[in-house]
Order: structure tokens, then C-alpha cells, then sequence
């Protein structure tokens, strides 16, 4: 199996092959420091996040780079608007993104550059950019990048070239900006009084001031490309696809006029936005979400991975309370799976849950290999459970070779939801008939526990003597007061608590 994936390069589906065997060099945009990340950022750090695990799990060696923005127009703006300087603003949302990314279980970088620790290799590109005339000294003092002297500019984003004729002559130095306003970039932003007062300015040849947005990645993923294989033109470049234009295509026009390089990045990932309820996520509709909302109302980060994979990386995610509700209901029902799956393990390999194993292993994949399709793998998971479950109530212990390739599935997505039931495992004892349905209402664990268990052996009785809908009936009340039950196959009865009591 191959892995394939869509280059927004090309606009198709490609065979991916890196540059070097075995190694893949991934550089992704990380947050720009100037407040929290909110969960649509994080949709795309979690794509990143599965394309890293499903490289490393199918055998690459992968150097991962992501950025940290830590000087640009919005960082600035929020540091002069505090009166602080700009290292003591960004820096506690810098370590707020690295704690909501354990929280999400994101694996952590190779490198995480901070645009400021870079300057003296901003300089350098734009000195040779300088050099080659396709940069050049406005009369503002700021150093701008010619779009007209670059004619591959606009492949990435398919913007349309007489457009950028028009705009050719004039000049941008705004960090973002749209289609319409296509013109020459900055790359270096001659010192105004607001970067002078935060502390955001540098001495350069070209004049003091500090770099434009698009120079900071060229420069970093060059530089650390450099060190650490020897080469100019990565392997994949991802972002959001907010990120397509300007960024990315900035990026592709610095950088390759800068190498002589036809290409910057072999492959080009996008992730899609996220809406909340069908409505963009803006602070102006007031339904900004972060990972610490989340954390604070103690949604598991696998059921969290579990929403986002739920849905292909390149489609449009409708995020709401419902789909959140099922997200941590799918992910809890993983988890007492995987729970079960590890406890029954036995020495052999018994055909039935083997073969539901290799299937797992392949059914993830060749959902994976194609475009990172998450939603195609998590449902290979969903049905490898229903099959083990099958085997085990029949009395088939899984081997170690299915709980092998279920952990192995599990590692590259991350959406099982560790278990925190209770088990307790009994033979029948004597029936007593003075416990009555209801739960007791007294918090004593251990009488919950006996009430439960006598509930549980009651309804193996009703099963023996085949009175199946009165066990139907006490499996439906024991459920409603958080209690799983289950016939292991010693004939022992087992009850398993999945949740507090409903009210």
C-alpha cells in the first residue's frame, strides 16, 4: 500500500515519495502568539498531528518544524495595546499552545523556531533577494518583494496572472490581505514608533525595522532544512487553507527565488476551516472556542480527536454540542473496549479475533494511505470492536497479536478515551429480594456495588429460566444508574460502572 495525497500544488491526488529514502522533512505554520489558539487552529494542528503518526508508523524517519510567530502586525498591536514589550506578551500564550498541545495529545515537534531567534537569517535572504533584483528599497524604507520578477507567482493559489499585472506596480505592506489587494510584499518593514515601543525592531543593512510575516517561515524551515539534511526544497509544507493566499504563495516566491529552486515544498496540505454550529468562528459572533474551554469542562482530548477525525481534513467541520455529546460517547465506549481487549488477553492467537486484527491493520491502512481519510480508519475501529466484543462474549480471548494491531491503530489516531469504569466480577450468591430497583441513594461505594451485583445475578436467573424480557428490563434500569452488565464466559456476572447515576 502506497500513501497518496492531495498537493494543493497540483490539485490532485498524488503517490507521495520523499525527497530522500526514508526521511520526510514536515514543516507546518504553528500559532502566532498574540492570544490562545482556538479549536479551529487546532483542527489543523491535529491533521498535522495524524499525517506525523501515520508517517512514523508506515516507517519514515520524519523531521518535524513548526513555527512559532512571535512578531508580526497582530503580535505587535496586542503587546503596544497591554504597554508591554513584545517577548512579555507573546511569551505566556507561547506556553499556553505548548500546554493545550499535550492536553490534545499532539506530539510534539522536532524544532520550534520563534521568528525573533531568526532575524539574522531574515537578513540574509533578503540581502540575496536584494542581490538577484527581485527585491528591492522602497521609498518608504521598507524592502519589498517584485511579484512581476517572479513569473511563476500565483501557481499555488491559481490567482489569475492578468490580475497580478495590474497589481504588479503597486505595493502591500499590510501582513494579510486579500485576492483583490494582490501587490508587492514586504519582507522587511522599515521601524514605526508602535515596534520601536514594544521592542520589535532590528538593525539591518537595508535600514532598521523588523521582517514582514511571509520572509519569518522561508527563513527558518531553509536554515534548519540546512542543518539537519543537507537541502533546500522540503518534503511537505501544510497549514489551513486560509494560509494558501498570501502566505504560502509568498513563501513558494522568497524562497524559490532565493534557492533557484523550482519547487520550495514537494507537497502542499491544506486543512479546511471549522464552523460552530453552521457560523464561522469569529469573536464578532462571540463563539471562539479553545482547548482550555474544553479542558476546563473536562472533555477528554480523544473524544476531541475523535469530533475532528470524524470528519475528512479537507471538508468543512460543523462543530456543535450534539456532535461533541457523541464524540465522548464513541470515544468512552473505545475506551471500555480496550479496557476489556487488554484484561481478556491470552497467550494464543485464536483465528476469530486474529483475523478481525489483520483486518483492522489493513482497513486503517488503506483509509490512511488514502489522503489521511480519519473518518474511513476510525470506522475500521468501531467495527473491529463490535467484531471482538462478538468473540468475546462467545468465549474467545483475543491474542496478542489483535491487541497488537488495535494499539497500533489507536497510536496513530488517539480517540480512546482511557478507561475509568469499575469491575466487579461475582458468581451467584443467595437472591435476596429486599433490594429494591431503585439504586441507593446513600453514597457508600460498596453498597452501590452490592446493589448493582444483585441486580446483575438477578438477571442472569431471568435469562436461565429464558425470561428475556425481565432481563432486558434490569439491563435497562442498571444502565440508567451508570452500571454495564455483562456473562463472562466462566459464568462469573460482571458489572461495570461507565458512569455517575442520571438524576
Amino acid at each position: 500500500m502506497t500513501l497518496r495525497l492531495y498537493n494543493t500544488l497540483s490539485r490532485q491526488v498524488e503517490t507521495f515519495e520523499s525527497l530522500q529514502a526514508g526521511k520526510v522533512s514536515l514543516y507546518t505554520c504553528g500559532p502566532t502568539v498574540y492570544n490562545y489558539a482556538h479549536i479551529g487552529n487546532f483542527r489543523t494542528f491535529l491533521f498535522e498531528d495524524l499525517l506525523r503518526r501515520w508517517l512514523e508508523a508506515s516507517g519514515y524517519d520524519v523531521f518535524h518544524v513548526m513555527n512559532l510567530t512571535d512578531v508580526d502586525d497582530r503580535t505587535i498591536a496586542a503587546a503596544a495595546e497591554k504597554g508591554v514589550k513584545l517577548s512579555e506578551h507573546v511569551e505566556p500564550f507561547a506556553q499556553a499552545f505548548f500546554e493545550d498541545r499535550d492536553y490534545l495529545r499532539i506530539l510534539p515537534a522536532h524544532a520550534y523556531p520563534r521568528a525573533t531567534e531568526y532575524i539574522p537569517a531574515m537578513i540574509r535572504l533578503i540581502e540575496g533577494l536584494l542581490e538577484k533584483g527581485v527585491a528591492y528599497k522602497g521609498e518608504d524604507g521598507s524592502v519589498y518583494f517584485s511579484i512581476a520578477r517572479f513569473p511563476a507567482y500565483g501557481r499555488l493559489s491559481r490567482l489569475d496572472t492578468r490580475e497580478l499585472k495590474t497589481g504588479a506596480s503597486q505595493r502591500v505592506s499590510s501582513d494579510e490581505y486579500s485576492k483583490e489587494d494582490v501587490r508587492d510584499f514586504a519582507l522587511w518593514k522599515a521601524a514605526q514608533p508602535a515596534d520601536e515601543k514594544v521592542g520589535a525592531v532590528w538593525d539591518a543593512p537595508f535600514g532598521r525595522g523588523r521582517p514582514g510575516w511571509h520572509i519569518e517561515c522561508s527563513a527558518m524551515a531553509l536554515d534548519l532544512l540546512g542543518k539537519k539534511w543537507g537541502t533546500d526544497v522540503l518534503d511537505i509544507h501544510a497549514g489551513g487553507v486560509d494560509l494558501i493566499f498570501p502566505h504560502h504563495e509568498d513563501e513558494i516566491a522568497q524562497s524559490c527565488a532565493y534557492t533557484g529552486r523550482d519547487q520550495f515544498a514537494r507537497f502542499w496540505l491544506h486543512g479546511e476551516f471549522l464552523k460552530v454550529d453552521g457560523t464561522k468562528m469569529s469573536k464578532r459572533y462571540g463563539n471562539v472556542l479553545t482547548p482550555r474551554d474544553l479542558q476546563e469542562d473536562r472533555v477528554p482530548a480523544e473524544a476531541l480527536r475523535l469530533l475532528m477525525f470524524g470528519t475528512h481534513y479537507r471538508k468543512m467541520l460543523d462543530w456543535s454540542d450534539d456532535a461533541l455529546v457523541a464524540a465522548r460517547e464513541g470515544s468512552r465506549r473505545l475506551g471500555e473496549f480496550q479496557n476489556r481487549l487488554e484484561e481478556s488477553v491470552s497467550e494464543s492467537n485464536p483465528p476469530r479475533t486474529t483475523e478481525a486484527g489483520e483486518r483492522l491493520t489493513v482497513n486503517v491502512a488503506e483509509a490512511l494511505n488514502d489522503d489521511l481519510n480519519a473518518p474511513r480508519a476510525v470506522a475500521a475501529m468501531f467495527a473491529f470492536m463490535k467484531e471482538a466484543n462478538a468473540a468475546m462474549d462467545a468465549g474467545e480471548d483475543p491474542g496478542p497479536l489483535t491487541v497488537s494491531a488495535w494499539k497500533k491503530a489507536e497510536g496513530v489516531l488517539g480517540v480512546t478515551t482511557p478507561y475509568q469504569g469499575t469491575r466487579i466480577r461475582g458468581h451467584a450468591p443467595t437472591i435476596v429480594a429486599s433490594w429494591h430497583e431503585a439504586p441507593p441513594t446513600h453514597p457508600n461505594e460498596e453498597l452501590q456495588k452490592a446493589w448493582a451485583m444483585h441486580w446483575a445475578l438477578r438477571r442472569k436467573d431471568a435469562k436461565s429460566k429464558r425470561e428475556y424480557g425481565e432481563a432486558d428490563r434490569i439491563r435497562g434500569f442498571l444502565r440508567q444508574a451508570g452500571w454495564e452488565v455483562r456473562d463472562a464466559k466462566d459464568g462469573s456476572v460482571e458489572v461495570v460502572r461507565t458512569a455517575v447515576p442520571k438524576a
